[in-house]
């Protein structure tokens, strides 16, 4: 293999659009290596931090949605998942190994991302650095600039591509000596450290582990409503999401299958947009207008209208209110 000249070095990193992405990238950058950026999108996960810290620092930036791919693994990952859904460790293996076929496909010489030694305790420890090498099918390829003094050198330190002597030996959960580097660095933005993934909040989480327990393949459309409303499980077979606002009703809407999803809505009152994904008959939407009226501004004390559009086509029921303190039995948290 020919060693490409310093002039050539080109280096394709995974970005969060967090801090520690940004300063890897411009310790790169700072040797003349030519620093490029891949970031991925799922429902669980966008890109509009890696968008912004591309246009900040002027990195070319490729985003690729990969939510086939994601599903197959989240729905059985080998580590398993963290404290909630996030199955972190094979989530970075699938990320560096779809980077690693866009780096071959670029001409790009090696991987890099900003992650530190030590910083997360389940998914940044040595052992598990070294799972997501060899599961990526990656091993050797992948260069950690903050913490490279710390870890075995990489193909491309073999190869003098990259000058380890620059590198650095950061490790531990402190953002100080990241901050500094900023500084030094030129970078006067970044965004707050804070967890952009949905798979680990429990909420979210919950109502995931619900939907994959009752159906074998999910919509893009299902995995986004999971974001808004109120959640409820009647069976096997029938859930209503249940909207808490006037804007979350609007967000409901937008993820709306009209071919597959019933939508129900009061007639004479105010109140909340309710979907019944995959309706499979007239007790589960008499189930779901009862939440709809239990939910609205429809007295309590006489059988209220609800609207039901579904297939294109529109009626009205005439249901009794479920009232909410009733209702929760069958709420998914």
């Amino acid at each position: 293999m020919s060693v490409p000249t310093r002039e050539t070095v080109r280096a394709l990193g995974l970005c969060s659009g967090g801090l520690d992405s940004m300063v890897a990238a411009m310790v790169l950058r700072k040797q003349g290596i030519d620093v490029h950026w891949i970031t991925f999108e799922t429902p669980f996960f966008g890109a509009g931090k890696a968008r912004k810290a591309a246009r900040m620092l002027g990195v070319p930036l490729t985003v690729e949605d990969i939510t086939p791919r994601y599903l197959q693994m989240l729905r059985n990952p080998p580590c398993g998942y963290g404290k909630n859904m996030n199955p972190c460790m094979d989530c970075h293996a699938l990320m560096f190994r779809l980077a690693g076929e866009k780096m071959r496909s670029v001409g790009c010489d090696f991987l890099f991302s900003g992650e530190v030694l030590g910083q997360r305790p389940m998914s940044q420890t040595k052992p598990s650095l070294r799972y997501v090498e060899k599961h990526s099918g990656q091993q050797g390829w992948i260069l950690r600039p903050l913490s490279a003094a710390r870890l075995p050198e990489t193909i491309p330190e073999q190869m003098g591509l990259v000058d380890r002597s620059r590198l650095l030996g950061l490790s531990g959960r402190s953002r100080k000596p990241q901050m500094e580097l900023a500084r030094q660095l030129g970078i006067t933005e970044y965004p707050a450290p804070a967890g952009g993934c949905l798979l680990t909040d429990k909420g979210y989480s919950a109502r995931l582990r619900d939907l994959f327990e009752h159906t074998e393949r999910c919509s893009e459309n299902e995995l986004h409503l999971l974001k808004h409303g109120r959640h409820f499980r009647l069976d096997d077979r029938t859930k209503a999401v249940v909207g808490r606002t006037r804007k979350d009703n609007e967000k409901i809407l937008t993820h709306v299958d009209p071919g597959r999803d019933a939508v129900l809505n009061l007639r004479d009152f105010p109140g909340p947009v309710v979907v019944v994904p995959r309706p499979v008959g007239s007790d589960a939407l008499q189930w779901a207008a009862a939440l709809c009226a239990g939910y609205g501004k429809a007295p309590a004390d006489r059988p209220a209208a609800v609207n039901i559009e579904q297939h294109g086509e529109n009626r009205v029921v005439e249901v009794e209110p479920l009232p909410p303190d009733r209702a929760r039995d069958y709420l998914i948290r």
